[in-house]
């Protein structure tokens, strides 16, 4: 008896949760896939980047290996804050351009900063899933423009996938090969 009434809930949650999906608008449910797709990449990269890359910079007045993977996280942070949404915190997050150079240098460990970014898109998927037509129509204001929330989010996962691009870079630079791109020649 007590396997049904289980096996029953687990049907009524899973149905309840696919309906709450199926409201959200496409350009939530792309955006959350782009999300998924980014945080891969990038957090496999930076896994795949030996600690003593962190510190590693093409040249002065350039972002490092590390401030890269941080800024992505600030990224995040940012869009979860102009959308409307709250940051928790124990991130640490201020919104204020003056001090993103602070939050990108604040640190080198490899550890620290793989923790970040994922916390960083934990709490952008969760901001993102929330929004309604409604929110994506409503206006802000960024880097100097009012723009939609939607006309933003897709800003956004474009600087994304232009930090994405710039670590591949680096890695390449140091010797090491994306993993995606190792299992793609293998196969």
């Amino acid at each position: 008896m007590f396997g049904l009434k289980k096996h029953l809930f687990i049907i009524l949650f899973l149905s309840l949760t696919a309906v709450s999906f199926a409201d959200q608008p496409v350009i939530v449910k792309e955006f959350l896939g782009q999300v998924d797709f980014m945080r891969g990449r990038v957090t496999q990269l930076a896994d795949a980047m030996p600690q003593s890359t962190y510190e590693w910079r093409p040249m002065e007045g350039v972002r490092s290996v590390s401030e890269v993977y941080l800024h992505v996280a600030f990224s995040n942070y940012l869009c979860v804050t102009i959308t409307g949404g709250t940051v928790p915190e124990e991130a640490g997050f201020v919104m204020d351009f003056s001090k993103a150079h602070d939050w990108d240098t604040q640190t080198t460990d490899k550890a620290e900063i793989m923790n970040k970014m994922n916390k960083s898109f934990d709490v952008l998927k969760e901001r993102i899933a929330a929004l309604t037509e409604e929110d994506l129509n409503r206006e802000v204001e960024a880097f100097g423009m009012k723009m939609s929330v939607r006309n933003f989010i897709i800003s956004m996962i474009s600087h994304c996938h232009e930090h994405l691009g710039q670590s591949i870079a680096y890695a390449r630079m140091n010797g090491v090969v994306p993993p995606w791109s190792k299992k793609e020649s293998e196969g």
